[in-house]
Protein backbone atom coordinates (compact mmCIF):
# COMPACT_ATOMS: atom_id res chain seq x y z
CA UNK A 1 0.00 0.00 0.00
CA UNK A 2 1.50 3.32 -0.56
CA UNK A 3 0.00 6.70 -0.14
CA UNK A 4 -0.04 8.86 -3.72
CA UNK A 5 -0.42 12.08 -3.71
CA UNK A 6 -2.83 14.55 -1.79
CA UNK A 7 -5.91 11.50 -0.97
CA UNK A 8 -5.19 8.49 -2.50
CA UNK A 9 -3.96 5.53 -1.79
CA UNK A 10 -2.85 2.80 -4.20
CA UNK A 11 -2.92 -1.09 -3.17
CA UNK A 12 -0.03 -3.50 -4.06
CA UNK A 13 -1.95 -6.94 -3.72
CA UNK A 14 -5.03 -8.42 -4.84
CA UNK A 15 -7.90 -6.65 -3.93
CA UNK A 16 -10.58 -8.30 -5.45
CA UNK A 17 -14.54 -8.61 -5.38
CA UNK A 18 -15.44 -11.67 -5.05
CA UNK A 19 -19.06 -11.20 -5.29
CA UNK A 20 -21.84 -8.84 -5.19
CA UNK A 21 -25.57 -8.90 -4.27
CA UNK A 22 -28.33 -6.72 -4.80
CA UNK A 23 -31.73 -6.37 -3.78
CA UNK A 24 -34.04 -3.65 -4.78
CA UNK A 25 -38.04 -1.95 -4.55
CA UNK A 26 -40.57 -2.13 -6.89
CA UNK A 27 -39.79 0.69 -8.71
CA UNK A 28 -35.73 0.21 -9.49
CA UNK A 29 -37.31 -3.86 -10.41
CA UNK A 30 -39.44 -1.60 -13.24
CA UNK A 31 -36.60 0.39 -14.38
CA UNK A 32 -34.20 -0.04 -17.40
CA UNK A 33 -31.53 -2.21 -14.92
CA UNK A 34 -34.03 -4.64 -13.69
CA UNK A 35 -32.84 -7.69 -15.36
CA UNK A 36 -29.17 -6.72 -13.43
CA UNK A 37 -30.60 -7.23 -9.72
CA UNK A 38 -30.65 -10.26 -8.19
CA UNK A 39 -34.03 -9.78 -6.86
CA UNK A 40 -36.58 -7.34 -7.11
CA UNK A 41 -39.85 -7.21 -4.16
CA UNK A 42 -42.72 -7.37 -4.84
CA UNK A 43 -43.46 -5.42 -1.54
CA UNK A 44 -41.90 -2.13 -0.69
CA UNK A 45 -42.61 -3.05 2.89
CA UNK A 46 -40.62 -5.88 2.75
CA UNK A 47 -43.35 -7.97 4.52
CA UNK A 48 -42.69 -5.59 7.58
CA UNK A 49 -45.01 -2.94 9.66
CA UNK A 50 -42.79 -0.28 9.00
CA UNK A 51 -40.10 1.19 6.80
CA UNK A 52 -37.26 0.73 8.42
CA UNK A 53 -37.91 -2.18 9.34
CA UNK A 54 -38.40 -3.02 5.64
CA UNK A 55 -34.69 -1.75 4.82
CA UNK A 56 -32.81 -3.62 7.64
CA UNK A 57 -34.82 -7.09 6.36
CA UNK A 58 -33.48 -6.10 2.66
CA UNK A 59 -29.81 -5.16 4.54
CA UNK A 60 -29.75 -8.52 6.39
CA UNK A 61 -30.70 -10.37 3.13
CA UNK A 62 -28.33 -8.90 0.57
CA UNK A 63 -25.56 -9.63 3.06
CA UNK A 64 -26.29 -13.39 3.34
CA UNK A 65 -26.91 -13.36 -0.11
CA UNK A 66 -23.51 -12.28 -1.43
CA UNK A 67 -21.75 -14.35 1.00
CA UNK A 68 -23.86 -17.16 -0.06
CA UNK A 69 -22.75 -16.75 -3.77
CA UNK A 70 -19.49 -16.55 -2.98
CA UNK A 71 -20.12 -19.80 -1.44
CA UNK A 72 -18.50 -18.34 2.45
CA UNK A 73 -20.53 -18.57 5.47
CA UNK A 74 -20.71 -15.73 7.56
CA UNK A 75 -18.28 -16.78 10.02
CA UNK A 76 -15.95 -16.46 6.94
CA UNK A 77 -16.44 -12.94 7.35
CA UNK A 78 -14.08 -10.79 9.17
CA UNK A 79 -15.66 -7.22 9.05
CA UNK A 80 -19.27 -5.94 7.76
CA UNK A 81 -18.65 -2.34 6.97
CA UNK A 82 -22.23 -0.44 6.03
CA UNK A 83 -23.94 2.55 5.86
CA UNK A 84 -27.52 4.29 5.50
CA UNK A 85 -29.35 7.77 5.21
CA UNK A 86 -31.30 6.80 8.73
CA UNK A 87 -30.44 7.98 12.38
CA UNK A 88 -27.58 5.98 14.35
CA UNK A 89 -27.23 3.53 10.94
CA UNK A 90 -30.85 2.03 11.47
CA UNK A 91 -31.13 0.63 8.37
CA UNK A 92 -27.91 -1.27 8.86
CA UNK A 93 -27.73 -2.06 12.19
CA UNK A 94 -30.42 -4.00 13.35
CA UNK A 95 -30.03 -5.32 9.76
CA UNK A 96 -26.44 -6.81 10.92
CA UNK A 97 -27.12 -7.26 15.03
CA UNK A 98 -28.25 -11.13 14.34
CA UNK A 99 -25.38 -11.94 12.08
CA UNK A 100 -22.94 -11.78 15.17
CA UNK A 101 -19.61 -10.74 12.93
CA UNK A 102 -17.86 -7.66 13.65
CA UNK A 103 -19.49 -4.25 12.60
CA UNK A 104 -18.25 -0.88 11.77
CA UNK A 105 -21.47 1.32 10.44
CA UNK A 106 -20.22 4.25 8.86
CA UNK A 107 -22.21 7.44 7.42
CA UNK A 108 -20.81 9.69 4.23
CA UNK A 109 -24.45 9.64 3.04
CA UNK A 110 -24.81 8.62 -0.49
CA UNK A 111 -21.42 8.11 -1.36
CA UNK A 112 -21.26 5.22 1.82
CA UNK A 113 -21.11 2.45 -0.94
CA UNK A 114 -17.14 4.27 -2.12
CA UNK A 115 -16.22 4.59 1.63
CA UNK A 116 -17.37 1.08 2.69
CA UNK A 117 -15.61 -0.33 -0.37
CA UNK A 118 -12.14 1.88 0.65
CA UNK A 119 -12.35 0.80 3.64
CA UNK A 120 -12.75 -3.06 3.08
CA UNK A 121 -9.92 -2.92 0.81
CA UNK A 122 -7.78 -1.22 3.36
CA UNK A 123 -8.63 -3.52 5.69
CA UNK A 124 -7.53 -6.33 3.09
CA UNK A 125 -4.36 -4.51 2.24
CA UNK A 126 -3.00 -4.51 5.76
CA UNK A 127 -3.77 -7.85 6.59
CA UNK A 128 -6.05 -7.23 9.32
CA UNK A 129 -9.06 -9.29 6.97
CA UNK A 130 -9.40 -11.84 4.83
CA UNK A 131 -13.42 -11.43 3.61
CA UNK A 132 -15.14 -7.98 3.96
CA UNK A 133 -18.74 -7.15 3.41
CA UNK A 134 -18.80 -4.11 2.45
CA UNK A 135 -22.77 -2.40 1.65
CA UNK A 136 -25.17 0.68 1.57
CA UNK A 137 -28.82 0.76 2.07
CA UNK A 138 -31.64 3.44 1.78
CA UNK A 139 -35.50 2.98 1.65
CA UNK A 140 -37.32 5.97 -0.31
CA UNK A 141 -40.22 6.08 2.36
CA UNK A 142 -37.98 5.60 5.25
CA UNK A 143 -35.59 8.78 3.73
CA UNK A 144 -38.51 10.74 2.34
CA UNK A 145 -39.86 10.90 5.94
CA UNK A 146 -36.69 11.81 7.86
CA UNK A 147 -35.28 14.59 4.88
CA UNK A 148 -38.59 16.09 3.22
CA UNK A 149 -42.04 15.35 4.22
CA UNK A 150 -44.13 12.34 5.47
CA UNK A 151 -45.73 10.44 2.16
CA UNK A 152 -49.09 10.74 3.80
CA UNK A 153 -48.69 14.77 3.40
CA UNK A 154 -48.70 14.20 -0.11
CA UNK A 155 -46.09 17.12 -0.49
CA UNK A 156 -45.31 17.85 -4.43
CA UNK A 157 -41.48 17.90 -5.14
CA UNK A 158 -39.59 20.26 -7.71
CA UNK A 159 -38.25 19.24 -10.96
CA UNK A 160 -34.37 19.15 -9.27
CA UNK A 161 -35.43 16.83 -6.54
CA UNK A 162 -34.34 13.32 -7.25
CA UNK A 163 -35.84 9.90 -5.79
CA UNK A 164 -34.31 7.96 -3.23
CA UNK A 165 -33.54 4.26 -4.24
CA UNK A 166 -35.13 1.31 -2.26
CA UNK A 167 -32.45 -1.35 -1.78
CA UNK A 168 -28.97 -2.71 -0.81
CA UNK A 169 -26.11 -3.00 -2.64
CA UNK A 170 -23.30 -5.73 -1.18
CA UNK A 171 -19.89 -6.51 -2.34
CA UNK A 172 -17.75 -9.12 -1.12
CA UNK A 173 -14.06 -7.95 -0.96
CA UNK A 174 -11.38 -10.29 -0.99
CA UNK A 175 -7.62 -11.57 -1.08
CA UNK A 176 -7.80 -13.69 -4.41
CA UNK A 177 -5.48 -14.15 -7.28
CA UNK A 178 -8.34 -15.28 -9.54
CA UNK A 179 -9.74 -13.11 -12.79
CA UNK A 180 -12.00 -10.80 -11.20
CA UNK A 181 -12.56 -7.38 -10.88
CA UNK A 182 -9.48 -5.52 -8.65
CA UNK A 183 -9.76 -2.78 -6.38
CA UNK A 184 -6.57 -0.58 -7.34
CA UNK A 185 -6.70 2.41 -5.68
CA UNK A 186 -9.29 4.54 -3.62
CA UNK A 187 -9.91 8.43 -3.57
CA UNK A 188 -11.15 9.36 -0.47
CA UNK A 189 -12.75 12.41 -0.87
CA UNK A 190 -12.73 16.24 1.42
CA UNK A 191 -15.79 17.89 2.24
CA UNK A 192 -16.66 20.99 -0.64
CA UNK A 193 -19.52 23.39 0.18
CA UNK A 194 -20.54 25.74 -1.96
CA UNK A 195 -23.21 27.33 0.27
CA UNK A 196 -26.49 25.40 -1.79
CA UNK A 197 -29.12 25.03 0.85
CA UNK A 198 -32.08 23.52 -0.72
CA UNK A 199 -32.56 20.19 -0.01
CA UNK A 200 -34.39 19.69 -3.26
CA UNK A 201 -31.64 20.08 -5.35
CA UNK A 202 -28.62 18.03 -3.80
CA UNK A 203 -27.11 17.50 -7.28
CA UNK A 204 -25.96 20.46 -6.82
CA UNK A 205 -24.95 20.79 -3.84
CA UNK A 206 -22.58 16.77 -4.49
CA UNK A 207 -21.15 18.11 -8.13
CA UNK A 208 -18.49 20.32 -6.88
CA UNK A 209 -17.40 17.53 -4.27
CA UNK A 210 -17.55 14.67 -6.77
CA UNK A 211 -15.10 16.96 -9.59
CA UNK A 212 -12.88 17.95 -6.97
CA UNK A 213 -12.27 14.09 -6.17
CA UNK A 214 -11.91 13.23 -9.50
CA UNK A 215 -9.90 15.74 -10.60
CA UNK A 216 -7.46 14.72 -7.51
CA UNK A 217 -7.51 11.22 -8.40
CA UNK A 218 -6.28 12.00 -12.03
CA UNK A 219 -3.66 14.02 -10.40
CA UNK A 220 -2.30 12.20 -8.06
CA UNK A 221 -2.04 9.10 -10.12
CA UNK A 222 -0.75 11.33 -13.16
CA UNK A 223 -3.59 9.70 -15.35
CA UNK A 224 -5.94 11.42 -17.86
CA UNK A 225 -9.57 10.77 -18.27
CA UNK A 226 -9.41 8.50 -21.10
CA UNK A 227 -7.52 6.23 -19.02
CA UNK A 228 -10.93 4.50 -17.66
CA UNK A 229 -13.31 3.21 -19.94
CA UNK A 230 -16.04 4.53 -17.62
CA UNK A 231 -16.53 7.08 -14.85
CA UNK A 232 -19.24 7.01 -13.11
CA UNK A 233 -21.08 9.09 -9.87
CA UNK A 234 -23.33 8.15 -7.57
CA UNK A 235 -26.63 9.82 -7.40
CA UNK A 236 -25.70 13.41 -8.85
CA UNK A 237 -29.13 12.56 -11.34
CA UNK A 238 -30.22 14.74 -14.49
CA UNK A 239 -29.40 18.28 -12.84
CA UNK A 240 -25.74 17.26 -10.74
CA UNK A 241 -24.76 15.69 -13.90
CA UNK A 242 -25.30 19.02 -15.89
CA UNK A 243 -23.26 20.85 -13.83
CA UNK A 244 -20.18 18.34 -13.19
CA UNK A 245 -19.88 18.01 -16.85
CA UNK A 246 -19.88 21.93 -17.19
CA UNK A 247 -17.27 22.67 -14.30
CA UNK A 248 -15.01 19.88 -15.85
CA UNK A 249 -14.61 21.63 -19.30
CA UNK A 250 -13.66 24.81 -17.14
CA UNK A 251 -11.14 22.76 -15.28
CA UNK A 252 -9.86 21.44 -18.64
CA UNK A 253 -11.25 18.19 -18.64
CA UNK A 254 -13.20 16.38 -21.05
CA UNK A 255 -15.06 13.81 -19.39
CA UNK A 256 -16.77 11.44 -22.61
CA UNK A 257 -16.63 8.17 -20.95
CA UNK A 258 -19.16 10.09 -17.56
CA UNK A 259 -21.96 8.46 -16.75
CA UNK A 260 -24.02 8.78 -13.57
CA UNK A 261 -26.53 5.68 -11.46
CA UNK A 262 -28.57 8.29 -10.61
CA UNK A 263 -29.92 8.34 -14.45
CA UNK A 264 -28.81 4.77 -15.07
CA UNK A 265 -31.44 3.49 -12.58
CA UNK A 266 -34.83 4.99 -13.69
CA UNK A 267 -36.43 5.66 -16.65
CA UNK A 268 -36.60 9.65 -16.69
CA UNK A 269 -39.91 9.87 -19.41
CA UNK A 270 -41.97 6.73 -18.08
CA UNK A 271 -41.39 6.15 -14.33
CA UNK A 272 -42.13 9.92 -12.84
CA UNK A 273 -38.76 10.17 -10.92
CA UNK A 274 -37.81 14.13 -11.40
CA UNK A 275 -34.16 14.33 -11.50
CA UNK A 276 -33.60 11.06 -11.10
CA UNK A 277 -32.21 8.36 -8.71
CA UNK A 278 -30.23 9.14 -5.17
CA UNK A 279 -29.68 7.18 -1.96
CA UNK A 280 -26.89 5.23 -0.49
CA UNK A 281 -29.00 2.20 -2.43
CA UNK A 282 -28.23 4.45 -5.45
CA UNK A 283 -24.80 3.70 -6.20
CA UNK A 284 -24.91 0.21 -3.94
CA UNK A 285 -27.48 -1.00 -6.61
CA UNK A 286 -26.19 0.31 -9.40
CA UNK A 287 -22.73 -1.23 -8.56
CA UNK A 288 -23.55 -4.62 -7.06
CA UNK A 289 -26.10 -5.13 -10.01
CA UNK A 290 -25.05 -3.70 -13.57
CA UNK A 291 -21.35 -2.53 -13.27
CA UNK A 292 -20.03 -5.57 -11.54
CA UNK A 293 -21.70 -8.14 -14.39
CA UNK A 294 -20.32 -5.46 -16.96
CA UNK A 295 -16.50 -5.80 -15.58
CA UNK A 296 -17.28 -9.71 -15.59
CA UNK A 297 -17.97 -10.05 -19.04
CA UNK A 298 -15.20 -7.54 -19.66
CA UNK A 299 -17.51 -4.67 -21.17
CA UNK A 300 -16.10 -2.30 -19.00
CA UNK A 301 -12.36 -3.31 -17.70
CA UNK A 302 -11.30 0.01 -16.21
CA UNK A 303 -13.97 1.54 -14.14
CA UNK A 304 -13.80 5.14 -11.63
CA UNK A 305 -16.49 4.16 -8.99
CA UNK A 306 -17.38 7.74 -7.43
CA UNK A 307 -20.53 7.48 -5.28
CA UNK A 308 -21.14 11.16 -3.98
CA UNK A 309 -22.73 12.21 -0.81
CA UNK A 310 -24.68 15.07 0.70
CA UNK A 311 -23.89 15.84 4.01
CA UNK A 312 -27.17 17.25 5.63
CA UNK A 313 -29.15 15.90 8.18
CA UNK A 314 -32.40 17.36 9.33
CA UNK A 315 -31.00 19.45 12.08
CA UNK A 316 -28.76 20.81 10.22
CA UNK A 317 -31.35 22.14 7.76
CA UNK A 318 -33.24 23.16 10.75
CA UNK A 319 -30.60 25.26 12.08
CA UNK A 320 -30.10 26.86 8.07
CA UNK A 321 -27.24 25.57 7.33
CA UNK A 322 -26.08 24.69 3.79
CA UNK A 323 -25.82 21.14 2.35
CA UNK A 324 -21.78 19.85 2.34
CA UNK A 325 -20.78 17.42 -0.54
CA UNK A 326 -18.40 14.75 -0.65
CA UNK A 327 -17.35 12.05 -2.76
CA UNK A 328 -15.24 8.97 -2.91
CA UNK A 329 -13.77 7.57 -5.85
CA UNK A 330 -12.76 3.52 -6.01
CA UNK A 331 -10.69 2.49 -9.57
CA UNK A 332 -11.58 -0.72 -10.25
CA UNK A 333 -9.96 -2.95 -12.84
CA UNK A 334 -10.77 -6.34 -14.91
Amino acid sequence: MANIGKQTIKFKKNISILETASIVGPKEGDGPLKNYFDIVLEDIMAGENTWEKAESIIVRKSLELATKKAKLAMTDIDYIIAGDLLNQNTGSTFGIRDLHRPFIGIFSACSAMGLSMGLGATFLESNFAKNVLASSSSHFCAAEKQFRFPLELGSQRPPTSTTTVTGCGVALLSNDNSDLPKIKAITTGKIVDMGITDPFNMGAAMAPAALDTIITHFNDLNIEPDYYDLIITGDLGHIGSEIILTLSKKEGYLLKNYKDCGILIYDKDTQDTHSGGSGCACAGTTFAGYLYKKMIEKEIKKLLFVPTGALLSPLSVLQKESIPGIAHAVAIEI
